[in-house]
C-alpha cells in the first residue's frame, strides 16, 4: 500500500491542510494537486523507483510536490535549500536523480546548476498550473521494499549517506508519533524546521494523517518573536523544535513571558536539549505537555518517547521505545546493560521504521544496519524502571588524559547559567592529554557574563578532569541547515581562535585537567 493513501485519508475536503502566510491549502485543494503532479511524472515516462529531487523551502508547493512524487511510486530526495552547487552534483550523481521539482524562488539558481548534469528542472509554476484530472493509475507498491524517499543526512559527523526510507517505515513510524502525541483533527502544528530533515518531514506525515493542519513558517532564525507571534494568531495547538530552537527562544525571546492559550503541547528531539532548560519551560508553562522524543534518519524519525508526566522526575531520560520499536542497549560483549547500574551500552534499535540501509554504501550499510537492528552510535545507561539516559555519541567522547569525557555532560552543566543561550564542547588534539577539552559558548546579548565566570562554574560543578581548558564567547556556533551544531566545524574554528578573531569575543584558558586528574582517575 502506498503510504500517501493513509496520510491524505482522513483530512476533510474544505479542512485547511497548509496555512502559509495569507494562504490556505485544503485537504480537498491538496489532494487534487498530489493527483495531478503524480499523473504528469508517469506521463514523462518516469517508472516506479526512479529519484526525484525537492529544492523548495517549506511552502504549499513542497507538500504537494513531495505527496505527488510517493503517490507516482517515485523516490522523493529533498536538498536543503543551503546546498552549494558541488554538493548538490555530488548528492544527485549519487542517488541517479532523474528530474527535480524547485520552488520558483530557488529556480534559475537549479536550472544553471543541472545543466551539465541530465537531471529535468520542473519548476513550481509549471506544476501549478497542470490540469486538475490526475487519477492514475498509479503503480502498486511493495510498501516492505519500495522506497518512498532517500533522506541524506546532515553530515555532522561526516559525509551524508543517502537513507532508504520504505513506504511501511513511514508508515510504521508515523502512525507511531502521533499516537504517542495523541493527535486529532484539531491538531495545528507551528512547522519551523524544514522539510528535508526527517523531524520537519515527520510533522507533515503525522498531522496530515490525523487531519490536522500544518502552518509554515521559514523566519525562525531572523525573527523567532514573530514565529510565535503567529503561533498565537493561527492558533497552533503545537510547536517542535530542536535545542537550538528552544535555547533561542529562551534567550533571545519573550517565549516565557508570552501567552498561548491553545498550545497544546510542544516536542522536542534532534539532540539534548539541556535539563536546566527542560526546567525552565515545564515551570514556565505547567499546563503544555512537553514531550520529548529520540531519533535518527535511519530510523525513519523517531525512536524513543518519554511522556510528559515523567519528564522531570527522569530529567535527561529519552524515555523507553515507541510501541512498535524495540530498544536494547547492549554492552560491548553482546550482552545488554544491567538496569539501575552504571553500566554503558550502545542504544540498537529494531522494529519496522528501520530503514534498509545506505544507498549504494554496502559498507556503511554493514556496519550500522544487521539484519534489521540498527547500531545508532549512541552510548547510554538504563536505570531501574527502564527508561533509557544517553551518555553521549561514541563518536564524540573526548578522551583526555587517560579519561573519557562526556562533552554533554559538560554541556549541561554550562547551559545551567541563564545567561548562557547556546554551549559545544569538543575535545581538540593535544600532544601530552590526546584531547583537551574547549568549550564554546553563546552569552545572552542582555546577559552580562565573562568567560572566567563560565570557567568559576565548571569548577564548581564539575571534577577536575571534566572541566574546559578554555571558554570561547562566540557570536553564534555553526549549524547545519536542520539547526543541529556541526562539531567538526567548530573544532576548526576553535583551533584557529584568537581572542581578538571574529566572531570569537573574548576567550579565557582555565586550568589543564591534566595537573589534578591523572593520578587520581587511571585508564
Amino acid at each position: 500500500m502506498n503510504v500517501v493513501d493513509s496520510i491524505l485519508a482522513h483530512g476533510a475536503a474544505y479542512a485547511p491542510a497548509v496555512l502559509y502566510r495569507d494562504a490556505v491549502l485544503t485537504y480537498g485543494g491538496l489532494k487534487t494537486r498530489v493527483a495531478a503532479l503524480a499523473s504528469d511524472l508517469l506521463a514523462q515516462a518516469h517508472l516506479k523507483g526512479d529519484r526525484i529531487g525537492l529544492f523548495s523551502e517549506n511552502n504549499p508547493f513542497f507538500v504537494a510536490a513531495y505527496l505527488g512524487v510517493l503517490r507516482a511510486g517515485l523516490v522523493a530526495v529533498p536538498f536543503p535549500v543551503e546546498t552549494t552547487r558541488e554538493d548538490f552534483a555530488r548528492i544527485a550523481l549519487a542517488a541517479g536523480l532523474k528530474r527535480v521539482l524547485v520552488s520558483a524562488r530557488f529556480e534559475r539558481q537549479l536550472r544553471s546548476w543541472a545543466s551539465g548534469l541530465g537531471v529535468a528542472v520542473q519548476s513550481e509554476e509549471a506544476a501549478q498550473a497542470l490540469p486538475a484530472k490526475g487519477s492514475g493509475p498509479f503503480p502498486e507498491i511493495d510498501a516492505n521494499r519500495d522506497l518512498a524517499a532517500l533522506m541524506f543526512t546532515s553530515g555532522s559527523t561526516g559525509l551524508p549517506k543517502g537513507v532508504m526510507v520504505t513506504h511501511r517505515n513511514l508508515e510504521c513510524n508515523t502512525r507511531d508519533i502521533a499516537a504517542c502525541l495523541e493527535l486529532t483533527a484539531e491538531d495545528r502544528v507551528m512547522v519551523v524546521l524544514p522539510f528535508h530533515y526527517c523531524f520537519g518531514l515527520s510533522l507533515l506525515h503525522t498531522h496530515l494523517l490525523q487531519g490536522g493542519s500544518l502552518v509554515l513558517n521559514n523566519d525562525f532564525r531572523l525573527f523567532p518573536e514573530a514565529v510565535l507571534r503567529e503561533l498565537q494568531a493561527k492558533e497552533c495547538t503545537g510547536f517542535a523544535g530542536v535545542p537550538s530552537t528552544y535555547q533561542i527562544l529562551l534567550r533571545k525571546s519573550r517565549f516565557r513571558q508570552m501567552q498561548f492559550p491553545r498550545l497544546r503541547w510542544l516536542q522536542q528531539a534532534g539532540g539534548k536539549l539541556p535539563n536546566a532548560c527542560i526546567q525552565e519551560i515545564a515551570t514556565a508553562f505547567p499546563q503544555v505537555r512537553f514531550v520529548v522524543m529520540y531519533g535518527q534518519t535511519e530510523a525513519t524519525a523517531r525512536l524513543s518517547f518519554l511522556p510528559p508526566t515523567c519528564v522531570l522526575e527522569k530529567l535527561g531520560s529519552i524515555g523507553k521505545g515507541l510501541p512498535s520499536t524495540k530498544l536494547e542497549v547492549i554492552r560491548p560483549d553482546g550482552a545488554p546493560v544491567l538496569p539501575g547500574s552504571e553500566q554503558t551500552g550502545e542504544i540498537v534499535a529494531s522494529g519496522d521504521n528501520i530503514a534498509l540501509g545506505y544507498w549504494n554504501d554496502p559498507l556503511e550499510t554493514a556496519k550500522y544496519f544487521d539484519h534489521g537492528r540498527l547500531r545508532t552510535g549512541d552510548l547510554a545507561r538504563v536505570d531501574a524502571e527502564g527508561f533509557i539516559f544517553i551518555v553521549e555519541r561514541e563518536r564524540e567522547m573526548i578522551k583526555s588524559g587517560g579519561n573519557r569525557v562526556s562533552a554533554k555532560e559538560v554541556e549541561d552543566v554550562i547551559a545551567e547559567l541563564p545567561e548562557v543561550v547556546e554551549v559545544a564542547v569538543v575535545g581538540l588534539p593535544h600532544e601530552l592529554l590526546g584531547e583537551t577539552i574547549l568549550a564554546g559558548v553563546v552569552p545572552s546579548p542582555a546577559g552580562r557574563i565573562t568567560p572566567r565566570e563560565v570557567m568559576a562554574h565548571c569548577h564548581r560543578r564539575l571534577p577536575p578532569f571534566k572541566r574546559p581548558e578554555a571558554v570561547v564567547f562566540l557570536d553564534a556556533l555553526p549549524h547545519n541547515s536542520s539547526g543541529k551544531i556541526l562539531k567538526p566545524a567548530l573544532r576548526t574554528l576553535l583551533s584557529r581562535s584568537e581572542p581578538e578573531t571574529a566572531p570569537l569575543r573574548q576567550h579565557w584558558p582555565g586550568e589543564c585537567p591534566a595537573r589534578d586528574s591523572l593520578a587520581t582517575h587511571p585508564v
